[in-house]
C-alpha cells in the first residue's frame, strides 16, 4: 500500500506561521523543498533578482512596470517575461491600472524563503 500524497500549496507555506526550520537547523521536507524551489529558481536569474530587489524596495510598496522597465537594456516583453516568471513563483503580486500593470512583493513567501536561509537561530 502506498502512503497518501501530501498535497502541499505556496499558501501553506507563505502563512504568517513559518512553514519549515532553518536549513541549518534541520532538513528541509521533501514537500515543502518542491513548493519552495520555484522561488528560489527565479531568483537565480541575475534580472529577476534586480527586478525582485526593486519592487520589493518601492517607496510605495509597489512598482510599475512603467519604472522598471527602463532601468534595464532589455526589451519591454523580456521584462515582462521575468515579472511573469516571478508573478508565477509567488514572489510578487500584480494588478492592472489602465494601461500599467504595478508589482507588488508578497512577504509571506519572502519571509518563509529568509527564515530557510537563516543560519543565527535567535533571528528566528
Amino acid at each position: 500500500m502506498s502512503k497518501p500524497a501530501v498535497s502541499l500549496t505556496l499558501t501553506d507555506v507563505t502563512a504568517d506561521e513559518p512553514c519549515c526550520p532553518p536549513l541549518a537547523q534541520s532538513r528541509i521536507p521533501a514537500e515543502t523543498a518542491a513548493v519552495l524551489a520555484p522561488a528560489f529558481k527565479a531568483l537565480g536569474d541575475p534580472v529577476r533578482l534586480q527586478l525582485m530587489s526593486m519592487i520589493a524596495s518601492a517607496p510605495d510598496g509597489e512598482a510599475c512596470v512603467c519604472d522598471l522597465t527602463p532601468a534595464f537594456e532589455l526589451s519591454g516583453p523580456t521584462i515582462s517575461h521575468h515579472l511573469k516568471t516571478l508573478r508565477e513563483a509567488g514572489l510578487v503580486d500584480a494588478e492592472r491600472r489602465g494601461s500599467w500593470v504595478y508589482y507588488r512583493p508578497r512577504p509571506g513567501i519572502m519571509r518563509q524563503l529568509a527564515t530557510l536561509l537563516t543560519i543565527d537561530s535567535a533571528a528566528c
